[in-house]
Protein backbone atom coordinates (compact mmCIF):
# COMPACT_ATOMS: atom_id res chain seq x y z
CA UNK A 1 0.00 0.00 0.00
CA UNK A 2 1.50 3.33 -1.02
CA UNK A 3 1.36 6.45 1.10
CA UNK A 4 -1.32 8.96 0.19
CA UNK A 5 -0.19 12.57 -0.12
CA UNK A 6 -2.55 15.48 0.47
CA UNK A 7 -2.21 19.23 0.04
CA UNK A 8 -3.62 21.84 2.42
CA UNK A 9 -3.81 25.41 1.13
CA UNK A 10 -2.67 28.40 3.16
CA UNK A 11 -5.36 29.30 5.71
CA UNK A 12 -7.17 25.94 5.52
CA UNK A 13 -7.60 23.61 8.50
CA UNK A 14 -6.17 20.10 8.54
CA UNK A 15 -7.53 19.21 12.00
CA UNK A 16 -10.24 20.74 14.18
CA UNK A 17 -10.18 20.60 17.97
CA UNK A 18 -12.62 17.98 19.31
CA UNK A 19 -12.74 15.82 16.17
CA UNK A 20 -12.26 12.06 16.28
CA UNK A 21 -9.01 10.71 14.83
CA UNK A 22 -8.33 7.92 12.35
CA UNK A 23 -5.07 9.15 10.86
CA UNK A 24 -1.97 11.20 11.55
CA UNK A 25 0.21 13.05 9.08
CA UNK A 26 3.85 13.65 8.20
CA UNK A 27 4.40 17.25 7.10
CA UNK A 28 6.63 17.14 4.01
CA UNK A 29 6.47 20.80 2.95
CA UNK A 30 5.24 23.98 4.60
CA UNK A 31 4.40 24.94 8.15
CA UNK A 32 1.25 24.79 10.24
CA UNK A 33 -0.04 26.56 13.35
CA UNK A 34 -1.44 24.68 16.34
CA UNK A 35 -4.47 26.50 17.73
CA UNK A 36 -6.44 26.09 20.97
CA UNK A 37 -9.91 27.52 21.63
CA UNK A 38 -10.02 30.28 24.22
CA UNK A 39 -13.62 31.43 24.59
CA UNK A 40 -14.79 32.47 21.13
CA UNK A 41 -11.29 32.83 19.70
CA UNK A 42 -8.31 30.64 18.88
CA UNK A 43 -4.83 31.18 20.25
CA UNK A 44 -1.71 29.84 18.57
CA UNK A 45 0.11 27.54 20.98
CA UNK A 46 2.66 26.03 18.63
CA UNK A 47 4.04 25.61 15.14
CA UNK A 48 4.67 22.45 13.13
CA UNK A 49 7.44 22.48 10.54
CA UNK A 50 8.35 20.23 7.60
CA UNK A 51 9.77 16.95 8.87
CA UNK A 52 7.43 16.76 11.87
CA UNK A 53 4.38 14.60 12.59
CA UNK A 54 0.91 16.15 12.94
CA UNK A 55 -2.03 14.77 14.92
CA UNK A 56 -0.12 12.01 16.66
CA UNK A 57 -1.57 12.29 20.17
CA UNK A 58 -5.20 11.68 19.27
CA UNK A 59 -4.19 9.13 16.69
CA UNK A 60 -2.29 7.08 19.26
CA UNK A 61 -4.51 7.38 22.33
CA UNK A 62 -7.89 7.47 20.52
CA UNK A 63 -8.98 10.65 22.35
CA UNK A 64 -10.60 13.61 20.54
CA UNK A 65 -8.25 16.13 18.93
CA UNK A 66 -6.95 18.50 21.63
CA UNK A 67 -6.17 21.38 19.23
CA UNK A 68 -6.79 22.59 15.70
CA UNK A 69 -4.07 22.67 13.03
CA UNK A 70 -4.14 25.25 10.23
CA UNK A 71 -1.79 25.79 7.27
CA UNK A 72 0.44 28.88 7.59
CA UNK A 73 1.40 28.42 3.94
CA UNK A 74 0.68 25.79 1.29
CA UNK A 75 1.47 22.38 2.80
CA UNK A 76 2.06 18.85 1.55
CA UNK A 77 1.49 15.94 3.93
CA UNK A 78 1.71 12.16 3.90
CA UNK A 79 -1.37 10.49 5.41
CA UNK A 80 -0.67 7.69 7.90
CA UNK A 81 -3.90 5.69 8.29
CA UNK A 82 -4.72 3.96 11.56
CA UNK A 83 -4.86 0.43 10.13
CA UNK A 84 -1.42 0.72 8.56
CA UNK A 85 0.15 2.11 11.74
CA UNK A 86 -1.53 -0.42 14.04
CA UNK A 87 -0.12 -3.30 11.99
CA UNK A 88 3.37 -1.83 12.44
CA UNK A 89 2.80 -0.97 16.13
CA UNK A 90 1.63 -4.49 17.03
CA UNK A 91 5.00 -5.89 15.96
CA UNK A 92 6.88 -3.73 18.48
CA UNK A 93 8.00 -5.08 21.86
CA UNK A 94 5.52 -4.73 24.75
CA UNK A 95 7.88 -2.41 26.65
CA UNK A 96 8.01 -0.03 23.67
CA UNK A 97 4.21 0.13 23.48
CA UNK A 98 4.10 0.80 27.24
CA UNK A 99 6.62 3.62 26.80
CA UNK A 100 4.52 5.26 24.08
CA UNK A 101 1.32 5.00 26.17
CA UNK A 102 3.07 6.36 29.29
CA UNK A 103 4.48 9.35 27.39
CA UNK A 104 1.10 10.10 25.82
CA UNK A 105 -0.66 9.98 29.18
CA UNK A 106 1.90 12.30 30.77
CA UNK A 107 1.71 14.71 27.85
CA UNK A 108 -2.10 14.82 27.99
CA UNK A 109 -1.95 15.58 31.73
CA UNK A 110 0.65 18.31 31.16
CA UNK A 111 -1.46 19.83 28.38
CA UNK A 112 -4.49 19.87 30.70
CA UNK A 113 -2.51 21.91 33.26
CA UNK A 114 -1.35 24.54 30.75
CA UNK A 115 -3.12 27.88 31.11
CA UNK A 116 -3.52 29.81 27.89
Amino acid sequence: MSNETINVAKGDYLIREGEESSQMYFLQKGSMSVLKKVGDTEKQIGTIYAGEVVGEMSFLDKQPRCASVKAINDCELTVIPSAKFEKFFEELPVWYKALVHTLLERLRRANARIRI
